[in-house]
């Protein structure tokens, strides 16, 4: 499934300058990010974009605003391969094909594990869910180890952040080639130690 091209999605009663603004905020974002990460700051994208820092906060007024607009498309994509998983009539390929698109995804444009973890939308929102009934669901069939929690999502973010902040070239291969190993480790074998208290909101707070 490929990622379809994001758009600043039309803001309701702004006039044709200041939709054009928000456009070019959002267009710039996307373009910082991926070369950047997700560290770059507001005025760094006001200048991109060639509008004043107030116009960019105006719009956005928090930097996790603007990662979930600049990732919107990313997020549809998330949304709708929780949907193709959960349609899979064998549950653990559903549980691998949508932890292989999200890590992928991650490395295609470093700042989305950011976006993913940090973007307060609800095609992020469905897909959080999505996974936890991934995870039910794969449990239930008896092919995931039981003591799997969906939060360990965040654990599988962070790992192939690493990977995603290396050189480019090499980050699909080795992103693939680590949830190997670790969907290796995910089937039902023997116990692992607690699960780590780690959650997406955590990393979403900053903790």
């Amino acid at each position: 499934m490929s990622i379809p091209t994001s758009h600043s999605r039309p803001a309701e009663g702004l006039r044709g300058d200041a939709q054009d603004n928000r456009d070019r905020i959002v267009a710039a974002a996307r373009g910082l990010y991926a070369e950047r990460g997700p560290e770059v700051s507001m005025p760094s994208i006001a200048r991109r974009a060639g509008v004043g820092v107030a116009t960019v906060y105006r719009r956005f007024p928090t930097k996790e605003a603007l990662l979930a607009e600049a990732f919107t498309a990313e997020f549809r994509v998330c949304a709708a391969t929780v949907d193709d998983a959960l349609a899979d009539p064998d549950p653990w390929r559903g549980f691998c094909l949508f932890l292989e698109k999200v890590c992928l995804m991650h490395t295609e444009n470093r700042a989305f594990g950011a976006a993913f973890t940090g973007g307060l939308s609800a095609e992020r929102t469905r897909a959080v869910d999505g996974f936890a009934e991934l995870v039910r669901r794969a449990q239930a069939a008896g092919t995931l180890r039981p003591d799997f929690v969906p939060g360990d999502l965040a654990v599988i973010v962070l790992a192939v952040g690493g990977i995603a902040a290396g050189p480019s070239e090499f980050a699909p291969a080795a992103a693939r080639r680590l949830l190997g190993y670790l969907l290796t480790a995910f089937r039902v074998t023997g116990p692992l130690p607690p699960p780590s208290p780690l959650t997406i909101d955590d990393l979403l707070n900053g903790r």
